[in-house]
């Protein structure tokens, strides 16, 4: 009976890829093709067995959830840019009722980047651009406001299921559940012709009970289900076997397109998302690196090279361009702030070293022996042209092309020349690596910061008070702005404790990273900062050693505008590169201070329509 239904459902889904009113995808089927050493295509493994798999990228939305992300605007849009270059089918491009920063950035992405079919040629479509709304007509229609601007958009609504989540968070019985959840997806689909709903922890939801109410979902017009693992607590066979079992008992299952959404806490993420593909799972929702909350989603790159190594061993096949995810995974380490672990797999810096003498001889006579992906599979050549500070304009465009930034306007590219050439000044060779630092703090730096580094004087000594200079200009006001510390711990703690006084603020130091970006005693250095603000807002005239608050690691309770105490948890994450790490230091800083500065500004811009704002659910 289940091979007969699931044949339905797969034929299905073969001939609408989301059910929605666009062009078929052009592509033919063919098995993957061994390819030259350093040109990859696209992988279509598509025989006719085989089902088109949506790749859904949440890396903008559950990914920015991590403790201490946040992207600010053009962050996300050149994050979103990269996504669709990769090939993601869907993105979900945020939250837009959770402010209006995040509404902003969802309607700019969708207005700029849903049209986009540069790198997506052969896939025939541009990117689905999708919101997520809780089960209420406000953030419902909020989202579609957002996303609606694109040529192809999603409203993606969930509520919360488990009898836990029922109990003690929402406080409603399992009849007013099913009641909110269809109410929700029916106004969305007034709204919108794609409607994804989401069963948040389906993983400790009773399954017959979440067939019912999938099947009211279904009826009210949703066309994919989301079963999501929120709290990372099943198994690869228990999540299997949830999806199957609810493609075979829901009423009408086999008119959507079923998706899985992992949570990685007992790191079954990736295994438990290739579980639920097996099992009839046509939609996977991921992230770059899998960043998220806790401990993390699925990670992107490891479901799609599986799926790429073992084109047979799946029922799926994926038109993720391979190529670019090593780009596209440092562009989100860089912005989020988030380092990539060295043995993170695909994309750790040790993925595809060999120390062991007995290894490195298998290799040398045959990399097969020891790599089942080729590094020039996602996109890591060996070949690494070098430039240098006699080097044009043509030269430095090329390479740029070359690594995938051919759609760079004048103003942006004279940018990044002109810090190119200022890097070749410092150091003899500019590798890659060095390039796509610079490009990363380009996009990082932003037009609407605040505060701009200008220069940094800074005196040293082993046993003498370090002292520091630093010169600021304050956009907002129009005006530079100069200032000095001395630092009993060293060059840094000067320097940061200058800015403190120049932006007149206490900023209490989280964490501190440094590493190099390429080899050499010249390489350029890149610093990633994490911050918080200290319990006061300014900074007395009279403090003299304001840079004592630096580092201070204590938790201080903080005053509300309602009177009441509160512990300071907004944290803001900075980063910045330089030959010199004292300057890279200070850019990083300076970089945190600007998104503290923005997030400030941003919730001082809706906090009079909060109230407006607030739901129930």
């Amino acid at each position: 009976m289940f091979a007969k239904n699931f044949s339905v459902y797969r034929s299905i889904i073969t001939k609408q890829l989301v059910n929605l009113p666009a062009k078929k995808l052009a592509i033919k089927g063919h098995r993957s093709i061994p390819c030259s050493l350093f040109a990859q295509e696209r992988h279509y493994a598509q025989p006719a067995s085989q089902d088109k798999l949506i790749i859904f990228d949440t890396t903008l939305r559950d990914g920015e959830q991590s403790p201490g992300v946040n992207f600010i605007s053009d962050e996300k849009l050149e994050i979103a840019r990269h996504l669709s270059n990769l090939g993601v089918d869907v993105i979900e491009a945020g939250f837009p009722i959770a402010s209006q920063g995040d509404f902003d950035a969802v309607a700019r992405i969708a207005k700029e980047i849903g049209p986009l079919m540069h790198g997506r040629e052969k896939i025939g479509k541009p990117m689905i651009i999708a919101g997520l709304a809780r089960a209420t007509e406000k953030d419902i229609k909020r989202c579609y406001d957002a996303v609606s601007l694109a040529p192809l958009h999603r409203i993606h609504t969930f509520l919360a299921t488990s009898d836990i989540h029922l109990k003690y968070k929402l406080k409603i019985d399992r009849n007013e559940c099913i009641k909110r959840a269809a109410s929700a997806v029916a106004y969305a689909k007034s709204l919108c012709d794609d409607v994804e709903f989401s069963s948040e922890d389906s993983g400790r939801t009773d399954k017959d009970f979440l067939c019912q109410l999938l099947g009211k979902v279904i009826e009210a017009g949703a066309t994919t289900l989301n079963i999501p693992d929120t709290v990372g607590y099943t198994s690869p066979k228990d999540y299997g076997a949830l999806i199957k079992y609810l493609i075979e008992n829901t009423p009408g299952g086999h008119k959507v397109v079923w998706s899985t959404h992992c949570h990685n806490d007992l790191g079954l993420a990736t295994a438990n998302t290739l579980s639920g593909i097996t099992n009839g799972a046509r939609q996977v929702e991921m992230t770059i690196n899998g960043i998220g909350e806790r401990a993390g989603n699925t990670s992107l790159e490891e479901v799609v090279m599986n799926i790429h190594t073992h084109p047979s061993s799946y029922p799926v096949y994926h038109t993720i361009n391979t190529e670019l995810i090593y780009r596209t995974s440092t562009l989100v380490s860089s912005l989020s702030g988030m380092v990539i672990q060295p043995n993170k797999a695909i994309v750790g810096a040790n993925a595809f070293l060999h120390e062991s003498g007995i290894h490195q001889d298998g290799v040398l006579k045959n990399k097969q022996t020891y790599e089942i992906i080729r590094p020039e599979d996602v996109g890591i050549f060996s070949t690494n042209l070098v430039l240098g500070k006699l080097s044009g304009r043509n030269a430095f465009r090329s390479r740029l092309e070359q690594l995938g930034y051919s759609n760079m306007n004048e103003d942006d590219f004279n940018k990044a020349f002109d810090r190119f050439k200022n890097l070749a000044d410092a150091k003899k060779n500019v590798t890659d690596h060095d390039l796509l630092a610079l490009i990363f703090d380009q996009v990082t730096t932003g037009s609407a910061s605040r505060f701009d580094l200008q220069s940094i004087q800074v005196v040293s000594g082993t046993r003498d008070m370090v002292t520091a200079t630093v010169k600021l200009m304050d956009s907002s006001q129009d005006q530079e702005l100069i200032g000095a510390a001395v630092g009993r711990n060293g060059p840094i703690m000067a320097v940061f404790g200058a800015i403190q006084q120049l932006v007149k603020r206490k900023i209490r130091l989280l964490n501190y990273e440094v590493h190099a970006v390429s080899e050499g005693m010249d390489a350029l250095g890149k610093v990633v900062v994490k911050v918080t603000e200290d319990v006061d807002h300014s900074v007395s005239e009279a403090d003299s050693n304001p840079q004592e608050h630096v580092i201070d690691r204590a938790i201080k309770p903080m005053i509300d505008s309602k009177g009441k105490t509160k512990l300071a948890k907004s944290t803001y994450h900075g980063h910045g590169t330089d030959v010199d790490i004292v300057m890279a230091s200070a850019k990083a800083y300076v970089n945190a201070i600007n998104r503290m500065f923005t997030s400030e500004i941003s919730e001082a811009s809706q906090r009079n329509s909060l109230e407006d704002r607030r739901v129930n659910i």
